[in-house]
């Protein structure tokens, strides 16, 4: 259900609706009270802003993905620096130009928005077509700001599967980065209300391991896997080398061939 918050963000509702295969709500102009998911465009500044709510009982706050405020603005106040674990996990080195990257799992954009930070051009690939409509409300709304304006001109996203979009012979990146989701086992950062929200639209990821796989045989450099700190790895693959943060961990598979 895609609902709006005034008449005159109706048809916005309405070829949001069209283009997800959702119901609109064009009657209330008001969150649905049915238990569920449901997806709201309120009006924001001079523009809009699409959220996702859970109006179920105990559910979390409306989830929207806004590049300019929290922990981005604290990062980009304080400097985002090639020598942060994600940074060094993808091959950033001073005096050499950044790599292109691609986001196989890209979910709310947070680390492509990093990436694209420090110069990498990014390409994010989101395959729940809900997801990827948050995350372009998103990139919208940053492309409109001062601040993160230059950062969005270097992502690109595309509502597709990774899979998919390998098996076209000529896509062959310096690096692909992968943040797959897993089954919930009760603790870790992937019981956070907001991740069991997006949960619910993408579910697990079954295929990661074939995906790490794909990769590995399209990446020109290396291939990156966000693990949390005491993971197994991916598949079993035990990667070239790893760089451990205090609760994650980038392994790094390296190309046979890397430049």
């Amino acid at each position: 259900m895609v609902v709006a918050q005034t008449p005159a963000l109706v048809p916005r509702a309405q070829a949001l609706a069209r283009e997800l295969g959702l119901a609109a709500d064009v009657e209330s102009l008001a969150p649905s009270t049915a238990p569920g998911l449901m997806l709201y465009i309120k009006a924001a500044g001079s523009g809009y802003c699409l959220e996702l709510r859970d109006t179920r009982p105990g559910a979390p706050r409306p989830l929207s993905v806004d590049f300019s405020a929290g922990a981005f603005r604290h990062r980009r106040r304080q400097g985002l620096g090639r020598r942060e674990p994600l940074a060094r996990a993808v091959g950033l080195k001073p005096g050499h130009p950044a790599p292109e990257v691609v986001d196989a799992t890209a979910g709310l954009g947070r680390d492509a928005f990093v990436l694209a930070s420090l110069g990498c051009q990014v390409t994010l690939l989101e395959r729940a077509p809900v997801v990827a409509a948050l995350l372009a409300d998103g990139l919208r709304r940053a492309a409109g700001e001062t601040g993160t304006a230059p950062v969005v001109t270097r992502m690109r996203l595309l509502t597709a599967d990774a899979a998919d979009y390998f098996s076209q012979p000529d896509m062959h990146p310096s690096v692909v980065y992968l943040d797959p989701m897993f089954p919930d086992r009760g603790k870790s950062a992937l019981v956070k209300k907001e991740m069991r929200m997006i949960r619910a639209l993408s579910g697990d990821d079954p295929d990661a391991d074939r995906l790490l796989n794909i990769a590995r045989a399209r990446a020109r450099r290396r291939v990156v896997v966000k693990r949390h700190r005491l993971a197994p790895a991916l598949g079993s693959i035990s990667p070239d080398f790893s760089i451990t943060g205090k609760t994650t961990r980038f392994d790094v598979y390296l190309a046979a061939r890397a430049p």
